[in-house]
């Protein structure tokens, strides 16, 4: 429910507040005051686009915000869903920049108007001059059986299904598609794969074989350096060991004289066995390394291979090859299974395309039980409404599954005896029209959890005893949710809990809408005014009091 609403810098409108009746309120004004325009600013908290024109002062940003009462409609899992802190005391505000920017807050959260939408969606219907073009819609009638049929539970289940049977379709498709490709490319993909395989390469390998590669290029300089190092360190009479072994006895009887030189023999005695085990070291490394012209020529041949498969490839590791090598004989496998999984995948697609038929089916036969009693209430609404020999009927036919379902549903309407109903884009006119929407809306009324609804001139084209009838089933309506209306009928406008009227300022240099909530006389005035124009006769008062019942 709307508690409140604030506009601020919207075209005509400098700054209008007003804070509606939970049940009927009635705008009214003369034309070009405004009415409209609050409802193009209504629409902006329902997530319409914003434009920089509707900006009254180009320089300024227009704001327009909505307080909304949302405590008892079961929004918690919506706001959950959009990561949103639900309060019962929900603030919708529009922000309109003058460069152009619109932004959108739900609670003070920046908010996509995709989000904005769904929320507005349950939290306000609005009835203007295009729904009316909207009836004639194939999407819009079917939407208005669901929701008469109470079939929501059959529709849930039937898109889930729809949505398992697209992605099963999807996924068979895809790989057929994919499967006259890798068909043309299985040869290549093969010898690819058996060029790689034959190396049997090791994650790790190409860093040892350049190792190994380089020792064995330079054997015979290594052993070479080695001998010549070795006969430094161990020849009998001047090698490096035998000196130093010699200097090592003299640090050691040094000891004997002071403690302090002991340091100094254990320093040189650590120092002499190092260099013994680098020599030993030495001597094995010369032992380990062969100058083998035969193994280099086999690592020199296994590094060129690697290396051609790695220019072929674009790759620059070993690792790459081998993870090349694994989607080879993926998809290697995967063209040898490549029959027996398609046929799986178009198991699993039938079964969804029979479930989904079924599913189908179920939801039609909901839809179609609620055609008789849907298209009686109708009747017998607009025979109220004046129209007594209007006749409604249903049309369906089954057509290929999409996401509403396999039916196409046409509301089918005459109102006129001994006319045939047909389409409602062919046979209605605009006063029909506007009796016909507004008999629906009462009657989805009851069958849809919506807080506030607006009609603008849903009265247009009708009067008298019909205009009574149509306020009468308004506040029917006002009975469980919250009406705006816009008219300009005076027996309707009467009707109203609170009466709201819309008028131009021309005081200042730039005209300006302004809002007023009518109380006592200024009402008894302003439905005088409706019924005989600026200069009300006593009759006119007289009449404005008896609509009133005051």
């Amino acid at each position: 429910m709307l508690r409140s609403l604030s506009i601020a810098n919207y075209a005509l409108i400098q700054s209008l507040e007003m804070t509606p009746s939970q049940f009927l309120n009635m705008i009214t004004g003369e034309t070009g005051a405004g009415k409209s325009i609050m409802l193009g600013a209504v629409g902006l908290l329902l997530g319409n686009r914003a434009d920089t024109k509707a900006l009254l002062n180009p320089d300024k940003k227009c704001v327009v915000e909505g307080n909304f009462g949302i405590g008892s409609y079961g929004l918690e899992d919506f706001f959950k869903s959009e990561d949103l802190d639900f309060d019962p005391e929900c603030i919708i505000r529009r922000e309109i920049s003058p460069n152009g920017k619109s932004r959108a807050f739900i609670n003070d959260t920046p908010v996509k108007l995709e989000t904005l939408k769904d929320l507005g969606k349950a939290l306000m219907d609005v009835h203007s001059q295009h729904d009316n073009l909207q009836l004639g819609e194939g999407e819009y009638q079917l939407d208005l059986v669901d929701a008469f049929s109470k079939s929501h539970q059959e529709k849930a289940s039937y898109l889930s299904t729809f949505k398992s049977f697209q992605s099963a379709k999807k996924v068979f498709e895809k790989l057929s598609q994919e499967a006259l490709e890798m068909k043309k490319e299985a040869d290549f993909n093969r010898f690819q794969l058996e060029e790689l395989s034959e190396l049997k390469l090791q994650e790790g390998e190409q860093n040892d074989l350049e190792s190994e590669q380089e020792i064995l290029e330079n054997a015979e300089d290594i052993k070479s350096k080695i001998q010549e190092v070795l006969s430094q360190m161990e020849d009998e009479q001047f090698g490096a060991l035998k000196l130093l072994a010699l200097a090592n006895q003299g640090v050691q009887q040094l000891s004997k004289y002071a403690h302090r030189f002991e340091t100094y023999g254990e320093r040189f005695q650590s120092v002499l066995i190092e260099l013994k085990d680098i020599a030993a070291s030495l001597e094995e490394e010369d032992r380990q390394i062969e100058v083998d012209f035969a193994k280099l020529e086999t690592v020199r041949t296994r590094l060129s291979k690697i290396y051609h498969l790695q220019k072929k490839h674009g790759l620059d590791s070993v690792e790459a090859l081998i993870a090349l090598e694994n989607q080879l004989a993926d998809k290697v496998f995967l063209v040898e299974n490549l029959d027996e999984e398609l046929e799986k995948l178009k198991k699993a697609k039938e079964t969804a395309e029979k479930e989904l038929t079924e599913k189908g089916k179920a939801l039609s036969e909901k839809r179609k039980s609620a055609f008789h009693p849907f298209a009686s209430q109708l009747a017998k609404l607009l025979q109220q409404l004046g129209m007594e020999n209007a006749q409604v009927e249903f049309s369906q036919q089954s057509i290929t599954p999409t996401k509403n379902g396999m039916d196409q549903i046409d509301i089918l309407f005459s109102a006129n005896k001994g006319v045939k109903p047909q389409a409602l884009k062919q046979v209605a006119s605009g006063g029909e029209f506007s009796r016909l929407i507004f008999a629906i809306k009462y009657i989805m009324a009851d069958k849809m959890a919506l807080p506030t609804l607006i009609f603008d001139e849903i009265d247009t084209g009708v009067s008298g005893e019909i205009a009574l009838q149509m306020v009468r089933m308004m506040q029917d309506i006002a009975k469980q949710h919250q009406v705006i209306c816009i008219s300009h009928l005076p027996q309707v406008a009467a009707k109203g809990d609170q009466h709201y009227f819309v008028y131009k300022d021309n005081s200042a240099d730039k005209t300006i809408s302004k809002i007023k909530l009518l109380d006592g006389e200024e009402r008894v005035l302003e439905i005088a005014k409706m019924i005989a124009g600026a200069n009300p006769s006593p009759t006119a008062f007289e009449s404005a009091r008896e609509l009133l019942g005051s």
